[in-house]
C-alpha cells in the first residue's frame, strides 16, 4: 500500500481510481501537472481490480472489451500515455446464444450468422440480409468516426458546428432505428426486416432495435476485444506506473468527506484516513465516481440545482448484478466451453423479465477467463465467471439492515440469498447447456448488488451508470463541468453508456478541460490528436508533454508464478 497520505496542494485532485480516474491522473501527469488521486479502497482498479483467491486470479467485470483495437478510443488513448500500454487480443468467437431452441454463434465473421440464420428460416432469406446489410452500413459510418473522442465541452463554437455536422451523418444510418424500443417498439423494428416470431427470439432480451443491430455492426468492425494477459487489472497496474513516474500521488484507504468551497468555487476536498482528516487544496478536481453522492454528500444542498439532482434520481441507469466467481478443479475447456460469451435466456418472458433480477428468469451471461488467458488459473484447473442482472432492493435490499449512516450492514440472511440466488442460476446453466458444472467447483464467490455498491457507491449498485437513450438525453444526465466551477466529472457518469470505452473517453476529455485551464499549450496539441488531425508522436513532438521512458514491467500471476517456483 502507498503510505503517503497527501501533500497540501496539487494542481489536480482525483477522486476515485478506477480506470477513469487512473486515466486521468496518467495524462494529466506527462503534462507536468502535480496530480493526486484519492481512492476509498486500499488498493485501484475500482470495477477493474479483479481480486485473487488462492493461486486463482479473476477478472471482476469484463465480457469483452471494445475500442481497444487499431482506430478504438481506448487504444488511442493508451497509446498518446505510453507505447508499453497492455495489449487487448481479438476476439475470433464472440456471443454464442443459446436458447432452448437454437444455438447460433456470432463470431468475427458475421456472416457465417447471417448463413446460418437463412438455413433455418428460408422464408425469411430476404430480410435476413437486409438486416445484416444495415448493420454493416452502420459500422462503416462508426468507422469513419471512429478517431474523433471529443466532447462538445472541449470545443470552441467552430469546432461544435463541424462536430455536429460530422454528428449528422454519423446519426443519418440510425435515425430509422432509434424510435423501436420497449415491449412493443422492438418487435416492430424487427418487422422492418423479419416477420416470423421464431426468428425475432433471437433478440428476446434486447430493449431496442439498436441493441439488436449494433452488436452485428460491431463484430463486422473487428471491434470485439479479450482483455490482456493477465486480466483487465494490468491497465490498472500500468496506469498507476506511470502516474507515479512522474512522483504524483496515489492515497489508498482515504474516504472523502467534503468538497472545500470559497465563494462557491471548488478549492479542494477533505478526506478521512485512519481515522485524520486531511485537506488537500487545488486548482481543479476531477470527480470519477458516484455523481449522486457527490452532489448529495460532499456539496451544499445550494450548491447544484434541485432539477439536476431529481433529474439524476430518475435517470435510466445500467442494472447491477449478480457476479459468481467459480474456481474449477479442471481446465474450462474440458467442460465444453469456447471462448465466448454464453447468453442463457429463458423462454416464453417478457423483455423487462430478463433483466428483473429474478433468479429463475434473469438472462445469464457465462465468461471463460482461464480459457481465454491460461495465467488466471493454476495448470490442470479453470474458471468460470457468471453474470446476471439483479438489483439492490431484492428480498427487502438482500434481507440487509442499515447503520447509523445508511450503510448496508450484512446480516446472515444475506449470506444466505446469495447462495440460493447463485444455486439456481448454476442449476439452470446445468440444465440448459447439459454439463455437470457443481461437481467441478473447488469455491466460487458471490458478489450481489449490494457489493457493488459497497465498493463502488453507484446508485443502485449500478454497473456502467447511466444508458444512452432519449429520456436521459433529453434529462441531461451526461455533463462534465457541474455547476460549481473547476468541480469536474470523469467516469461513467460524465457521458451516457458505460463499460471500460466510455470511462476511458470520460477520463481524456475530463483531461482536456483541465489542460485547457493550466496547460493551454499541451491542451491544444492533445485535442488535434483526439480530432485525429496529428498522431501521437507528433502531439509528443510539441514539447508539451513530459518524456515518459515506457519502463512498465507486468508483474505475473498468482498462476504464473507458483509454476515458476515449480521449475
Amino acid at each position: 500500500m502507498n503510505e503517503i497520505v497527501a501533500k497540501s496542494e496539487y494542481d489536480v485532485v482525483i477522486i476515485g481510481a478506477g480506470v477513469s480516474g487512473m486515466t486521468a491522473a496518467a495524462l494529466l501527469s506527462r503534462t507536468g501537472l502535480s496530480v493526486c488521486v484519492v481512492e476509498k479502497e486500499p488498493h485501484a482498479g475500482g470495477y477493474l481490480a479483479g481480486f485473487r483467491r488462492k493461486e486463482f486470479r479473476f477478472d471482476s467485470a469484463i465480457h469483452w472489451l471494445n475500442q481497444c483495437g487499431k482506430k478504438g478510443i481506448v487504444t488511442r488513448v493508451f497509446q498518446f500515455i505510453g507505447e508499453d500500454r497492455p495489449q487487448a487480443q481479438p476476439m475470433k468467437r464472440i456471443y454464442r446464444n443459446k436458447t432452448e431452441k437454437f444455438d447460433y454463434v456470432l463470431t468475427d465473421n458475421p456472416d457465417e450468422l447471417k448463413e446460418q440464420l437463412i438455413a433455418d428460416f428460408p422464408h425469411e432469406k430476404a430480410g435476413i440480409e437486409q438486416f445484416f446489410d444495415a448493420a454493416k452500413k452502420i459500422a462503416r459510418t462508426w468507422d469513419l468516426h471512429a478517431e474523433n473522442f471529443r466532447a462538445t465541452d472541449t470545443m470552441s463554437w467552430m469546432d461544435k458546428i463541424s462536430n455536429g455536422l460530422k454528428k449528422l451523418s454519423f446519426i443519418r444510418p440510425l435515425f430509422r432505428y432509434i424510435w423501436y424500443h420497449g415491449e412493443e417498439g422492438v418487435p416492430k423494428g424487427l418487422n422492418l426486416f423479419f416477420k416470423d416470431p421464431e426468428l425475432h427470439r433471437y433478440w428476446a432480451s434486447e430493449h431496442d432495435l439498436l441493441s439488436c443491430l449494433l452488436p452485428i455492426a460491431w463484430a463486422y468492425l473487428g471491434d470485439y476485444q479479450l482483455p490482456p494477459a493477465g486480466g483487465s487489472q494490468v491497465f490498472i497496474e500500468w496506469l498507476v506506473h506511470v502516474t507515479e513516474y512522474y512522483r504524483n500521488d496515489i492515497v489508498y484507504g482515504a474516504t472523502v468527506q467534503e468538497i472545500l468551497l470559497e465563494n462557491g468555487i471548488c478549492k479542494g476536498l477533505v478526506f478521512e484516513r485512519k481515522g485524520s482528516l486531511h485537506k488537500v487544496k487545488s486548482k481543479q478536481v476531477i470527480a470519477a465516481c458516484d455523481v449522486e453522492m457527490l452532489y448529495e454528500k460532499l456539496l451544499p444542498k445550494e450548491s447544484i440545482p434541485q432539477k439536476l439532482k431529481d433529474n439524476l434520481k430518475s435517470a435510466e441507469l445500467y442494472s447491477s448484478a449478480v457476479a459468481i466467481s467459480m474456481a474449477l478443479d479442471c481446465p474450462t475447456e474440458d467442460l465444453g466451453f469456447g471462448e465466448e460469451l454464453i447468453m442463457i435466456q429463458k423462454e416464453g418472458i417478457s423483455r423487462t423479465a430478463h433483466d428483473s433480477g429474478d433468479p429463475h428468469t434473469t438472462a445469464i451471461s457465462i465468461i471463460p477467463p482461464s480459457l481465454r488467458d491460461k495465467s488466471l488459473a493454476p495448470d490442470g484447473k479453470g474458471t468460470l465467471t457468471v453474470y446476471s442482472a439483479a438489483h439492490i432492493d431484492y428480498k427487502n435490499y438482500w434481507g440487509c439492515t442499515l447503520d447509523e449512516k445508511g450503510n448496508y450492514v450484512r446480516t446472515d440472511e444475506y449470506y444466505q440469498l446469495k447462495e440460493e440466488f447463485a444455486a439456481i442460476i448454476i442449476d439452470r446453466i446445468e440444465e440448459r447447456l447439459g454439463v455437470d458444472l457443481k461437481s467441478h467447483i473447488l469455491f466460487l464467490d458471490v458478489a450481489s448488488p449490494i457489493t457493488h455498491w459497497r465498493y463502488s457507491y453507484n446508485r443502485g449498485g449500478s454497473i456502467m451508470g447511466a444508458r444512452p437513450g432519449r429520456a436521459n438525453m433529453e434529462a441531461k444526465i451526461a455533463h462534465y463541468k457541474t455547476p460549481v466551477k473547476n468541480l469536474l466529472l470523469g467516469g461513467h457518469w460524465a457521458d451516457l453508456g458505460g463499460g471500460v470505452p466510455i470511462a476511458v473517453k470520460s477520463a481524456a476529455n475530463a483531461a482536456l478541460i483541465v489542460m485547457k485551464e493550466q496547460k493551454p499549450k499541451a491542451f491544444e496539441a492533445f485535442a488535434k490528436y483526439a480530432d485525429g488531425k496529428i498522431n501521437q508522436k507528433e502531439a509528443h513532438k510539441t514539447g508539451f508533454f513530459e518524456a515518459y521512458d515506457n519502463s512498465w514491467v507486468q508483474k505475473r500471476t498468482p498462476a504464473e508464478t507458483e509454476r515458476t517456483k515449480r521449475k
